[in-house]
């Protein structure tokens, strides 16, 4: 009887990545290829050929495909977006450049900002106007509309953003503006923001329907491309897509809203985390994810990450918070840098070496790939430094050039008046010290003290840096899965059917119309039905959860609070606010509880069951010692140790369970390469995750 499998698939800015699942057995196969920069899909089925010929399976044996992405992200960071228009009420349109007037840095008079995604000659303001009570005053006029449209395709515009003034209220007139346009011009990609983001504040609606309208065609063509291609090769399955927030959707649902893919590669990984934290009963964990070109944290706790409603792009300073357009979609709460094995070392001003945010991405790639890259990169020191096997990169299918990489790092070390193996460490020294600040600092801003937490580290160059990151940190234990290298896309197999509805309802707690609330939830789950339906989820089995964003009244930021799954009437009043004072509490210390209570918007969250995945133990061999596993031994540098020195290095598919190695040690797979610090012990468990305590 043939396996039956699951199939996920992530492409990272460097390295797409698969995991195959046997759903029967649990055994994992992995595999691992560079991102074609030029055309993702291609190098997808190109990775999957290759994948299916290396080890004899063919896609006809998969029961579920799913895919997570960091294209959507690239193409709003890179203005790689089609032309795109926007629609909104008259006396408006410059909303997007106006923003929220406040600068991220006060003491920067100068501070720049993002260019809107849509220059100000394609935005333009139509005759209609809804007051804030939903109540209609003008509607807007058929030919007005047309007319305007007429010309914007003339001028080669091929997706249109619509958001009119208090849309969230009433959308009739958005829905007024699409039936004209949709009749008039049925090729025209359009969002609507009451579709996209019908939530309170202008400025962060628009620019979140125009993000997804800028990104629409190139979704919809790149998705209809990759699934006609893998049904052409014998998959029989919807494809599904890794959302935001942690959930999976059907790839028409993702064309629909693609905007909702922003942060699809990053949550992959944060499953990932949590469930292995589970396999080896931890629950309070932080996930670093160190790929070619970023790396994320994010906060576990109890298991979960924590899910915002709000997020940035294209930020002009990547370390400065509101330097970037904001986005209003659910996502996994985490913190995300320029730091990953493609970053660029250089020099600044002041004469300081500095690591990143620039990558060389896949293409030129770090000199050592010998692809063209001639800049000194991470992957560079990496290997001056003797932690990577030239020989063994990819499993041996790529080489690495030792010889370029050390004329790379030459570039920052002369004129620092370094040695190359000096300068690889700082270059190794600086990153680590970057990816530490931000995790600390994700950390401490929400209240949390780094040493309770235990580290899970993967993506192609996590584990190589883990340990250092850790020890800063002042954390004990790093958790780092077999296959490290591809550890997100098997966080694609773990996420559950999901997808979450927002409606905006502002009005004090204590004076709320729950009638109208009571239909508004009714709507939001009526549309989460028909979207787990479409995806084949059984009614029996679908789940709903409420909360609400709330707020004391005159704040201008929201808290979200868990809701009842009953009917909310007035007698649950009481209850909300004693929930509300519960998360303010938690996140603020203290609650004020003589201010009155305002909510702003009011969500849904609709799901499948969450897959149910295993994988394959293994048993301990009495009597074996990791020497079993000893590849050889090779120059690797650590200052703790004296320098240079004769490391001990293991093929890290041999040790089995309850076989431990004492650092300073190297521990080779094909994705990844584990660098054990000197007195650090890493120890094999029953599914082959390392667990290292630090010294």
């Amino acid at each position: 009887m043939p396996a039956n499998y699951a199939l996920g698939f992530d492409i990272g800015g460097t390295f797409t990545d698969f995991v195959r699942l046997d759903l029967e057995t649990g055994a994992v196969r992995v595999y691992k290829v560079l991102t074609d920069p030029q055309d993702p899909a291609r190098g997808v089925l190109q990775g999957l050929n290759a994948f299916m010929q290396e080890m004899d399976w063919s896609l006809g044996q998969v029961e579920a495909a799913i895919h997570s992405t960091t294209l959507i992200t690239n193409a709003v960071i890179e203005r790689k977006g089609v032309p795109t228009a926007l629609l909104t009420t008259k006396g408006f349109r410059d909303i997007l450049a106006m923003g929220r007037e406040q600068i991220y840095d006060i003491y920067d008079l100068f501070a720049d900002f993002p260019e809107p995604l849509v220059p100000r000659h394609w935005r333009h303001g139509i005759a209609e106007r809804m007051t804030r009570d939903g109540v209609p005053l003008q509607t807007p006029d058929p030919d007005e509309v047309r007319d305007l449209v007429r010309r914007l395709q003339g001028q080669g515009i091929q997706s249109l953003a619509v958001g009119l003034l208090h849309s969230y209220r009433n959308p009739a007139h958005e829905r007024a503006v699409k039936h004209i346009i949709a009749n008039a011009f049925p090729d025209l990609s359009l969002s609507l923001s009451s579709e996209i983001a019908p939530v309170l504040g202008e400025y962060e609606r628009l620019a979140t329907t125009v993000v997804d309208a800028y990104v629409k065609p190139l979704v919809a063509a790149y998705l209809s491309g990759l699934s006609a291609e893998l049904a052409r090769r014998g998959y029989r399955r919807r494809l599904y897509l890794m959302l935001s927030a942690g959930g999976t959707a059907t790839a028409d649902t993702a064309c629909e809203q693609p905007v909702r893919l922003l942060e699809s590669g990053p949550a992959a990984g944060a499953l990932a985390a949590g469930f292995y934290g589970h396999l080896t009963g931890v629950q309070d964990l932080l996930s670093f994810d160190m790929g070619g070109t970023t790396a994320k944290a994010c906060l576990l706790h109890e298991g979960r990450a924590a899910v915002v409603h709000q997020l940035e792009v294209a930020r002009v300073h990547r370390f400065k918070k509101g330097s970037g357009m904001p986005v209003v979609i659910p996502v996994m709460d985490m913190i995300e840098i320029g730091a990953g094995g493609g970053s660029l070392a250089w020099i600044d001003e002041l004469g300081l070496l500095k690591v990143g945010p620039h990558s060389a991405g896949a293409s030129p790639g770090p000199a050592c790939y010998g692809l063209g890259g001639r800049q000194p990169t991470v992957t560079d020191a990496l290997l001056l430094l003797g932690y990577l096997n030239p020989n063994y990169f990819l499993g041996g299918r790529m080489k690495l050039d030792l010889a370029a990489a050390g004329q790379a790092v030459a570039q920052v070390a002369t004129p620092l008046q370094l040695s190359e193996t000096q300068a690889a460490w700082g270059i190794y020294s600086v990153v680590n010290e970057n990816m530490a600040a931000a995790a600390r600092i994700h950390l401490i801003e929400k209240g949390k003290d780094p040493r309770r937490y235990t580290m899970v580290a993967f993506g192609g160059a996590g584990p190589a840096h883990a340990g250092r990151v850790a020890r800063i940190l002042g954390m004990r234990r790093v958790i780092i899965p077999l296959a490290a290298g591809v550890t997100s896309a098997l966080g694609c197999l773990a996420a559950p059917l999901s997808f979450e509805f927002v409606r905006a309802f502002p009005g004090r707690l204590n004076e709320m119309d729950w009638g109208a609330v009571a239909a508004l939830f009714a709507e939001l789950e009526h549309h989460g039905r028909a979207v787990l339906h479409d995806a084949g989820v059984a009614p029996s089995v679908m789940t709903f959860t409420r909360a609400a964003d709330m707020r004391l009244v005159g704040q201008i930021h929201e808290i979200t609070v868990p809701l009842p799954a009953e009917t909310l009437t007035a007698e649950h009043i009481p209850a909300v606010q004693q929930t509300f004072y519960r998360v303010y509490r938690e996140l603020y210390s203290r609650a004020y509880e003589r201010l009155p209570i305002q909510v702003v918007n009011w969500r849904l969250v609709a799901a499948g069951p969450a897959p149910s995945i295993r994988l394959e133990r293994q048993a301990a061999v009495p009597g074996t010692t990791a020497e079993a596993a000893l590849k050889g031994y090779r120059r690797a540098y650590f200052p703790k140790a004296g320098g240079f020195v004769e490391t001990p290095v293991y093929n890290r598919y041999r040790l089995v369970p309850g076989v431990s190695v004492r650092g300073p040690a190297i521990l080779e797979e094909r994705e990844s390469t584990v660098v054990i610090g000197p007195g650090d012990e890493a120890c094999t468990d029953e599914y082959l995750n390392l667990v290292v305590q630090m010294a």
